[in-house]
């Protein structure tokens, strides 16, 4: 092999349960860059497992230990220092392979942290290059820095005085193949958030509730731009924004009942 053909010192983990429906890509995409691709497995009961290990991943069974916490056992298992998070639905691009391999060509680079763009691939149409996308710190040495051993959170907070450099070429999110997909992660992604996060107070909870729909639905589909996304980027930003909005009514649900208030009466029965 030659010298440009070796993949520089970076571990890919992902995290796993059920999710034999991309899993064999990812896996392959991410041995374009990665010297080894640890799969953390929390007990699925599909073919997760089988494809990953066929296409050469390293599968470790793990319970799990929140959305932060499976991300810390990741890096554990890592050999090397520089990690690459990824998701069980991200493919890297070769214009991102190659971007990475470039920063590597002189050795250590020159920030310890990096913006990653990732581009949503939406059920219906084209990806969504240039708008809807969010920035994830994917590229990272955890030497440096660790993701928070959270429930809910598996992002980190950039300390005071960390550079962070941006990488230009993006990884493409399949975050969903359908609409019941889609609710299925944001119902989950609501609960975990409204159980485990500090309650907020119930006047501004209650202005959320009643005035936010519309607020988490017009920064999807106006500020990040998903009008550029046709009609199915109008129906993704409504969904988007019901997902935020659920976990505005959850946390309500959450702190009436820590009050020990009832959300209805039983009813009475005669003796």
């Amino acid at each position: 092999m030659e010298a440009a053909d070796i993949p520089p010192p970076i571990s890919a983990y992902i995290r796993t349960l059920n999710e034999e429906r991309m899993i064999a890509d990812v896996v392959r995409a991410a041995l374009t860059l990665a010297q080894e691709v640890i799969v953390v497995d929390s007990g699925s009961t599909d073919r997760t497992i089988e494809l990953a290990e066929a296409a050469g991943a390293i599968v470790h069974h793990r319970d799990w230990h929140g959305n932060g916490g499976q991300k810390r056992i990741g890096e554990d298992l890592a050999s090397h220092d520089w990690v690459l998070d990824l998701d069980a639905d991200e493919i890297l691009t070769p214009e991102f392979v190659q971007e990475v391999r470039e920063l590597f060509r002189a050795g250590h680079p020159p920030h310890e942290v990096y913006n990653t763009p990732l581009v949503n691939v939406p059920a219906v149409g084209k990806p969504w290059y240039g708008y809807g996308q969010a920035v994830r710190h994917k590229l990272y040495n955890k030497s440096s820095i660790r993701i928070p051993d959270h429930e809910a959170w598996d992002q980190f907070r950039i300390p005071v005085g960390m550079r962070v450099g941006k990488l230009k070429k993006p990884i493409l999110h399949y975050a969903f193949d359908g609409s019941e997909l889609l609710i299925q992660k944001l119902n989950k992604n609501s609960s975990t958030r409204a159980r485990v996060l500090k309650p907020k107070p119930l006047p501004w909870l209650a202005i959320r509730i009643i005035f936010g729909l519309p607020v988490y639905f017009g920064k999807r589909y106006l500020v990040n731009g998903l009008w550029r996304g046709g009609l199915y980027g109008f129906a993704f930003s409504l969904m988007s924004g019901f997902g935020r909005w659920l976990r505005d009514v959850k946390m309500y649900e959450r702190i009436m009942k820590e009050k020990g208030r009832t959300l209805y009466e039983k009813p009475q029965t005669k003796e």
